[in-house]
């Protein structure tokens, strides 16, 4: 489970405008703070558990001792217009853990607008609250000494209409940051239109999950439209951006000093295990090693207790998927229900020149998660100077991850990999490859018998 940051609540006030929820309701005039998940806050946070910082358009949030954004106000004319009265009752007595559903049915979230800049510089306790910008989509204060609050800018793509897709258009549009993309990415993910890892750039992962996207609801998202993404995911699940304290059992492993390429070698393995907690966290939380890493400079990620910040993909995506289709041109899977509604997208590397994958329909016959894997080089391929059968022990760095989905054409399937960057941007030996986590998601969701079509 995740842990976000937390703080304590406390009738006490601070030097804040905002009154408690129920009173400032009450009053025409008055301003309710709301959390980044957008609920409304009980009561005014405790004086020095927090800070007060104004972003350049004049509005007021809430750092906690994390540098993370953890509330901001509104006023209760302008709650009221967007999401109406809450439920008769609301006042009586505080609001809390399962009550929330029925007191507030649509929870509030962010006014739109409401991140914007590059970084702003916080302000201490007591002090004068100082005007900058805050650090876009990631909500956090860039406090560490040395390193540039400069983002990273990327080129992001102009929206196009579908009708004018590959009518020869090169469109450009805004730049993004790493942290607004990443943003996007994870918004995508959480959809079941899968970006691959979350890396922070654009690229032809992320323009075939918007088009997934577009295919699922009939709506073309524009990945410059950072302040719809930003209240959606607050809506649904919380912003992009959270934190995590890396346990004990994460530190502990077991781990290997490193993946050998020769297959003789990986079979003399017990276990092709991560090797490192850095590559297991990126993994579980679908993104990049390198972004990972980037998030949080000069952290120690085998320590036990250390808080990170990572991207929150929430829960996995869930159905019954029927059929599939493995797209070799557009190097993704796709999976429908029996309505031929899309359930779920995933970019995928699917076969090469040398070692193609089959062509037409075939079946799942069967689903093995964890499993290991026989080198055959008389069926498969020949690896250097392995000429024998050798049993690959299991593991995520394992040559099929950690999923095997087996198809009815012999020794086929679709499966995890141990490099998810490289999804969808190489070549494979004939299987279907995805990231581990899209695999893992993809087989919870299909039987044997579904069908796999190979389409050109």
């Amino acid at each position: 489970m995740i842990q976000t940051a937390r703080f304590r609540f406390t009738a006490a006030l601070l030097a804040f405008t905002a009154l408690s929820a129920p009173q400032a309701l009450a009053d025409p005039n008055g301003m309710v703070l709301v959390t980044t998940d957008g609920q409304l806050m009980e009561y005014v946070p405790e004086a020095g558990s927090v800070r007060v910082v104004v972003d350049t358009q004049g509005r007021r949030l809430l750092i906690d001792e994390w540098n993370e954004v953890i509330g901001f106000e509104i006023p209760a004319w302008q709650y009221r217009q967007q999401y109406g009265d809450p439920q008769p009752g609301y006042g009586d007595q505080p609001v809390y853990g399962d009550q929330r559903e029925s007191a507030f049915p649509e929870a509030p979230p962010p006014p739109r607008g409401w991140v914007s800049g590059d970084g702003f510089a916080s302000a201490r306790p007591g002090a004068g609250i100082e005007r900058r910008d805050l650090n876009p989509m990631t909500g956090t204060v860039p406090n560490e000494p040395g390193l540039s609050n400069e983002p990273e800018i990327i080129e992001a793509p102009r929206f196009v209409e579908p009708s004018m897709q590959g009518a020869g258009q090169q469109a450009t549009g805004p730049k993004l940051s790493k942290a607004q993309v990443a943003a996007l990415q994870v918004y995508l993910d959480r959809n079941g239109v899968s970006p691959g890892v979350i890396d922070g750039r654009m690229g032809s992962n992320v323009n075939k999950a918007i088009d997934a996207y577009f295919e699922k609801t009939g709506e073309r998202i524009d990945p410059a439209d950072t302040d719809l993404i930003v209240s959606r995911l607050a809506a649904s699940g919380g912003l992009a951006f959270a934190t995590y304290t890396i346990t004990a059992e994460d530190a502990a492993g077991p781990f290997i000093a490193s993946v050998p390429s020769d297959y003789a070698e990986k079979a003399q393995l017990e276990r092709l295990a991560y090797t490192s907690t850095l590559e297991m966290l990126a993994e579980r939380f679908h993104m990049d090693q390198a972004y990972l890493a980037s998030l949080n400079p000069g952290v120690d990620f085998s320590r036990p207790g250390v808080q990170i910040k990572i991207v929150d993909t929430a829960q996995k995506t869930t159905g019954t998927v029927t059929r599939i289709i493995a797209d070799k041109a557009r190097k993704q899977v796709r999976g429908y229900d029996s309505n031929g509604t899309l359930v779920v997208a995933y970019p995928a590397t699917i076969g090469s020149t040398s070692t193609p994958s089959p062509s037409g329909d075939v079946t799942i016959e069967r689903i093995a998660p964890n499993p290991g894997y026989t080198y055959n080089p008389k069926i498969n391929f020949k690896q250097g100077d392995n000429d024998q059968i050798l049993e690959v022990p299991p593991g995520p760095n394992g040559p099929v991850g950690t999923m095997w989905i087996a198809l009815s054409k012999p020794t086929y399937g679709i499966h995890g990999t141990p490099e998810p960057s490289k999804i969808g941007k190489t070549e494979s030996n004939g299987c279907v490859r995805l990231t581990n986590w899209d695999a893992e998601e993809l087989a919870d969701m299909v039987a044997p018998g579904v069908s796999v079509s190979f389409v050109e």
